[in-house]
């Protein structure tokens, strides 16, 4: 007892604390299942939600303004070995040495200000605002105990003066209890009603005055930066210019060869071609002439069999094998022939006209749309056709698969026809200039570099 009573705690307060503690989950449980009732202030509770989601707010503020300040300083220390390196590679006898070592130390000086700016003006500002929360929050919870005491308080002194048995003594006891428990709950309560709405008020004019701060510093910072960058620009140029016949060329991104081209590179080699539109019927087998005027071909696309409806839309797909487009060519080529035979035989059983052969090239659609039609916007295109491209830089194709450009050619870009043969970098075309004239794929279309182009439609 004598330690106990060296440091103020008695055995009796610690069987007080006890006992409250006790009658508090007492009283907790009764009302909890409805034989006690509960007093309620709606207004306190709706005080006490909006200090737990400003908390909330400000505790996640504080956090991503850390990460924040963390990315400040990796950014810090990347610049700085960023510079550093420059200072290595700048050789002593070129133009605007002590320059760039002037701007790699103003640089360094203007990260650590805007870094120590942000922790004065920003995060020690936020640590300050959310410091008053802990006091708050356990003054919250203690005003919940006392509201449970002053319950519990008045149910027993409620009790007391319906019993049937009424001591009076017992009763002014309660009483005395219920009004000590009454006022230290509204003394806490009437400090919190009034502390927490200004509180809750406050967190405008915090979130404004923080977030100006950090908008204020960022501005400042990059007005800074963009003058060291104009310098350090200008010293470039000096080098350049001393420099100039060592101009560093644009290159494409390196690649890997493809399956497509090589399959195709090794049918051109074989002679097996895809059948070309201007490829003209075969002649009668008795090798007299096609009387019609004008002999139309048959587009390399169409399969045979949709040669027996004529004006039919035939569908065309850009990713036709070149194997159908030759059997289309060829049926075209025996139905000529047939015609021719059949125009014999009616002249050797002496009829006055020989009906003209014509081989009919259709119209196809894609996705429903007859290409050729005043109608669609891109009834000129090749098949499958995506955007255009203009070179900005002249390149050299190093294969046979790939796109000789100059600057200014404009390059009608079209799906590969398999995505996984595409390499990074790189896309797939034919120069408008070879469509408009040809309008043939498989001999025009190639591969080029997309970093020499910039998309113009």
């Amino acid at each position: 007892m004598a330690e106990l009573g060296s440091k103020g705690v008695t055995a009796g307060k610690i069987a007080s604390n006890v006992q409250k503690k006790l009658t508090r989950a007492q009283e907790k449980v009764l009302q909890k299942l409805g034989k006690a009732d509960e007093t309620k202030d709606e207004q306190f509770e709706q005080c006490v939600q909006n200090f737990n989601k400003q908390l909330s707010e400000g505790t996640r503020l504080q956090k991503d303004l850390r990460t924040y300040l963390a990315s400040v300083k990796a950014m810090h220390e990347a610049s700085k070995k960023l510079t550093e390196c420059l200072q290595e590679v700048y050789e002593p006898d070129w133009p605007g040495r002590d320059d760039t070592n002037k701007i790699a130390e103003n640089n360094d000086l203007l990260w650590t200000d805007f870094h120590q700016k942000l922790v004065d003006q920003a995060l020690l500002t936020m640590d300050t605002y959310l410091g008053q929360f802990p006091d708050i929050k356990s003054r919250i919870a203690k005003r919940g105990r006392k509201l449970v005491d002053y319950d519990s308080a008045r149910h027993h002194f409620e009790a007391l003066q319906t019993a049937k048995k009424k001591d009076e003594t017992k009763i002014a006891k309660a009483e005395e209890e219920l009004v000590k428990a009454q006022k230290v709950f509204e003394e806490m309560n009437v400090d919190l009603q009034e502390e927490l709405p200004s509180l809750w008020n406050s967190r405008v004019g915090f979130y404004v005055n923080t977030f100006q701060s950090i908008a204020g510093l960022e501005e400042n910072f990059h007005k800074e930066m963009s003058k060291l960058n104009q310098n350090l620009h200008d010293v470039l140029l000096g080098l350049d210019k001393q420099y100039s016949g060592n101009a560093f060329p644009v290159k494409a991104q390196p690649r890997k060869k493809t399956k497509l081209f090589a399959r195709l590179r090794k049918k051109m080699s074989s002679g097996s071609t895809p059948a070309k539109a201007n490829k003209s019927p075969s002649p009668p087998p008795d090798g007299s002439p096609i009387t019609s005027p004008e002999t139309k071909t048959v587009n390399h696309e169409l399969e045979a069999s949709t040669l027996e409806a004529p004006g039919a839309s035939i569908p065309k797909s850009p990713s036709q094998p070149a194997e159908a487009a030759r059997a289309g060519a060829e049926a075209a080529g025996s139905e000529a022939a047939a015609g021719a035979e059949a125009s014999k035989t009616e002249a050797d059983s002496g009829s006055s006209t020989l009906p003209a052969v014509v081989v009919e090239t259709f119209p196809a659609t894609v996705n429903g749309t007859v290409e050729g039609g005043a109608s669609s916007e891109r009834a000129d295109m090749p098949p499958g056709f995506l955007f255009k491209v203009q070179a900005m830089h002249d390149y050299t194709a190093t294969d046979t698969d790939e796109l000789q450009l100059k600057a200014g050619d404009v390059v009608l870009v079209i799906p590969f026809e398999n995505p996984e043969e595409q390499d990074e970098g790189w896309l797939m075309g034919v120069k408008e200039s070879d469509w408009i004239q040809h309008k043939e794929l498989d001999q025009c279309r190639g591969v080029f570099p997309e970093n020499f182009t910039e998309r113009v439609q």
